[in-house]
């Protein structure tokens, strides 16, 4: 039987959400159906046209702030909902603070509708500077594949606050519908979105690794890591944190741990991941080791699986695929499933994604490499190739103040030749001249058609573009699907 679920205590307060895209728009249409009075506010027009499909979602009795974020907006508003592209420190968000109003991202409202309906409800929460997305669908697809319902939201899929148990504004997630019991949320975090919680508390959270990003938005890499470490704050000894082994970072947050512990707080259980070659004991989690990947947690001592036999290919994504493993069964997965599902899961799009072969010359998407830690992993993965300086590197787009001068070593190495587009397409050359031979192109069409003339056999052009999309494309998925486009037509 149907369990009745209900989300009480938003009746007649008054909201102002901060952002309306994806986020904004779910935001603004549970609350508005659960009885809040609700506005929304956003940098863009209605003339410009971006917010068209959010604005058309939106019924009668939404307020309306475009064109920016008017003080007036704040007038009598109980609380405020932040969506992830908006920064915390503007302006009106520093008045809001100033003028005792709680302000919350749009993660920690899911997490409380979620809570309200449904207590029972358990979160998996990863974040991490890359592979968040392939781990986070990767971790949903192993639950699912093993017979258990699980939802998926976050920065991929919907918006955690679109799929709460018993919602039924217009627009919200057929996913959420007919809904029996308690079952788990799989929830991929940003940076930004952990930011703005208070209450959140997964039962199991990972930090995949992390390196220098978005120092265009936070004042040094320390405040970006703080962020990230958000993660595990409310978490205690019934949970689980999820690390990986081989990043040096990590053991900031070991030390963090340590010493939280030492002042008597409660902390989670710490299970890592990582290569076991060069241990000289073995890792409490997920290793691997000679080809294969081990399991070391309570009661259970064996091989999961052979590297070879995960489909995901990639060091990178043998490290996701620990992770998501050592989830899978903290959660409770047997082994068995979690070793098919392994050798099951195709990848996401714009990771690493093989387009096309012509000529002899393999196209790959991976849109998604957007900072220069990311990049070099991508490149990394073609290590070992009996022909160096095999790839022809299409990169550029928006700085995110990114240290491009980190990837000089493995282009030396690996890129045959340097294709550049976008804004940081200046800052990208100086900091790589001499590394490899560069050209300019004016668009992904002209990137490509300079990269088939320069390709032979056996080459790979590989679009991973070390920024943002922003100064050309929609988002990062735009990218990719007009890399796609283009690479066919060829």
């Amino acid at each position: 039987m149907e369990k009745e679920m209900t989300v009480t205590g938003f009746e007649g307060k008054k909201v102002l959400i901060f952002g309306l895209k994806r986020s904004g728009a779910a935001s603004a249409l549970a609350l508005h159906s659960l009885g809040a009075k609700v506005a929304v506010t956003d940098m863009k027009t209605k003339e410009s046209g971006e917010l068209a499909e959010e604005l058309s979602r939106l019924p009668e009795g939404i307020g309306l702030f475009l064109g920016g974020h008017p003080q007036e907006a704040l007038e009598g508003v109980d609380l405020v909902v932040v969506s992830p592209g908006v920064p915390m420190n503007i302006p009106a968000l520093t008045l809001a603070a100033r003028s005792g109003i709680e302000i919350i991202s749009e993660l920690e409202l899911g997490f409380r509708l979620f809570k309200a309906a449904d207590p029972l409800t358990d979160f998996y929460a990863i974040t991490g500077t890359n592979g968040k997305s392939t781990t986070t669908a990767l971790l949903h697809y192993i639950l699912e594949r093993s017979g258990r319902r699980a939802l998926l939201a976050g920065n991929i899929g919907y918006a955690l606050s679109g799929l709460f148990p018993g919602n039924l504004f217009p627009g919200a997630s057929p996913e959420a519908a007919g809904r029996e019991g308690s079952f788990p949320v799989v929830v991929e975090v940003s940076n930004f979105q952990l930011e703005g919680i208070r209450d959140f508390k997964p039962r199991i959270s990972a930090i995949l690794n992390l390196a220098p990003d978005h120092l265009d938005r936070y004042k040094d890499v320390s405040a970006y890591y703080e962020a990230k470490m958000k993660i595990f704050e409310r978490q205690d000894d019934g949970d689980y944190l999820v690390l990986n082994a081989g990043d040096p970072n990590t053991q900031i947050i070991s030390g963090k741990l340590q010493k939280a512990g030492s002042d008597t707080k409660a902390m989670p259980k710490v299970v890592w991941f990582g290569n076991g070659e060069d241990k000289t004991t073995k890792i409490f989690g997920l290793y691997s080791m000679r080809g294969s990947v081990y399991v070391n947690l309570p009661g259970m001592d064996i091989e999961l699986i052979k590297a070879g036999d995960i489909r995901i290919k990639g060091a990178h994504n043998l490290e996701n695929a620990m992770a998501a493993g050592a989830m899978a069964l903290l959660a409770g997965v047997p082994a068995e499933a979690v070793r098919t599902a392994l050798m099951e899961f195709p990848g996401l799009p714009h990771r690493m994604e093989f387009v096309r072969e012509l000529d002899g010359v393999s196209y790959i998407n991976d849109s998604k490499g957007t900072n220069p830690p990311a990049v070099l992993r991508s490149l990394e993965s073609f290590s070992g190739q009996k022909k160096e300086n095999s790839i022809i590197l299409i990169a550029g787009g928006r700085d995110k103040n990114g240290d491009f001068q980190s990837l000089r070593n493995q282009v030396e190495r690996s890129v045959k030749l340097l294709v550049l587009i976008g804004e940081a397409s200046g800052k990208i050359a100086a900091a790589l001249q001499g590394a490899a031979p560069m050209e300019y192109a004016m668009d992904l069409a002209e990137a490509l058609r300079i990269s088939k003339a320069a390709a032979r056999p056996g080459d790979v052009v590989l679009l991973s573009p070390a920024c943002a999309s922003f100064d050309m494309f929609r988002d990062f998925e735009d990218r990719g699907d007009r890399f796609r486009e283009e690479a066919r037509r060829l």
